[in-house]
């Protein structure tokens, strides 16, 4: 069993959470709300939100924790080639934070097999509150004024943590995520949490790290200032 939380219950300890052997490796707790000041207790605690249309609010703590360190980063050739043509291609344009509610819903919308996501109106609601706060964050690709990729997260101090990405043209998220692991690495940012394994985070770079070491980094990260102009690089060189 894990706790039920009320709007003013506190988080239990991450240690609590569930393991694989029990049937739901890292569900720590359900519950609570979605208000800006949890999710900012949830994610300075390595605690992040997680369920679908029709459950609870279900709050999770994975161990060992997906992340990516900004300096191991991947680019592939063909997004290497793919960034070299936008940046000499003024139909093209990288923005920050100019349209963070429109990059959720987009991440919400099905994907190309039918599926749906788990990014319900509370959540968009939620991260939205977050953005106005200042602490949730945008990278956004344009083609001739349109939107056509983007990622989003959470940003406390000079940690990062990823939520979610959508490419609407080939390799778009993957530029997204580029012009946003370079700015983060300028300002100091070291490590980027993807939450859970999957090969497509394995192939940008992306390793898992035990809870406990997770914990000790957000711990410090956390507490650094927070990054005060959020603007993308004019372009990002890749060697």
């Amino acid at each position: 069993m894990i706790p039920w939380l009320e709007n003013n219950t506190p988080f239990p300890d991450v240690n609590t959470a569930l393991t694989e052997e029990q049937g739901a490796a890292g569900l720590l707790a359900a519950g609570a709300d979605l208000s800006a000041d949890r999710l900012l207790d949830a994610y300075r605690h390595g605690i992040f939100p997680w369920f679908s249309e029709g459950q609870p609010i279900l709050w999770w703590s994975t161990d060992p924790r997906m992340v990516l360190a900004t300096d191991n980063f991947k680019i592939s050739d063909s997004l290497l080639k793919t960034l070299k043509k936008i940046h000499q291609d003024t139909n093209w344009e990288i923005r920050f934070d100019s349209a963070f509610e429109q990059v959720m819903r987009a991440c919400a919308a099905p994907r190309r097999d039918g599926a749906g996501t788990w990014i319900s109106e509370d959540i968009v609601s939620g991260y939205c509150a977050l953005h106005q706060r200042g602490y949730a964050h945008s990278s956004e690709v344009w083609f001739k004024g349109e939107l056509v990729g983007g990622a989003y997260g959470v940003c406390i101090g000079q940690m990062f943590y990823g939520e979610s990405m959508f490419a609407r043209v080939s390799n778009a998220s993957k530029v997204a995520l580029s012009h946003l692991v370079f700015f983060l690495r300028l300002h100091g940012v070291k490590m980027i949490d993807c939450q859970q394994e999957t090969a497509h985070l394995a192939s940008l770079g992306a390793k898992p790290i035990p809870r406990s070491e997770f914990l000790r980094w957000i711990k410090i990260a956390t507490a650094m200032p927070e990054i005060a102009e959020w603007k993308p690089l004019d372009t990002i060189e890749v060697h």
